[in-house]
């Protein structure tokens, strides 16, 4: 092997170095955008939850006719919750 050879040998292999390197960082950047992490994930959706069945309640209580006990009683429920 000559010297020319040895260069572009090197050169190759700092090269390849250099595109894996790149390409790792940036799958995992990739991947930390993309997901939350699992506790985010399971907080946000029992907020989503708890957030719809006030909704319920409160389309109820808005369309119901059932009189003022009744929704004094549904909107202590909702203060409860």
């Amino acid at each position: 092997m000559g010297p020319f050879s040895m260069v572009v040998a090197i050169v190759l292999i700092a090269t390849l170095g250099k595109i894996f390197s790149e390409r790792y960082k940036a799958l995992g950047r990739e991947q930390d955008g993309q997901q939350p992490p699992p506790a985010d994930l399971i907080a946000a959706r029992d907020e989503i939850r708890q957030l719809k069945e006030r909704v319920a309640v409160l389309e109820r209580v808005i369309t119901d006719n059932h009189g003022s006990t009744d929704l004094s009683r549904q909107i202590e429920e909702l203060r409860d919750r």
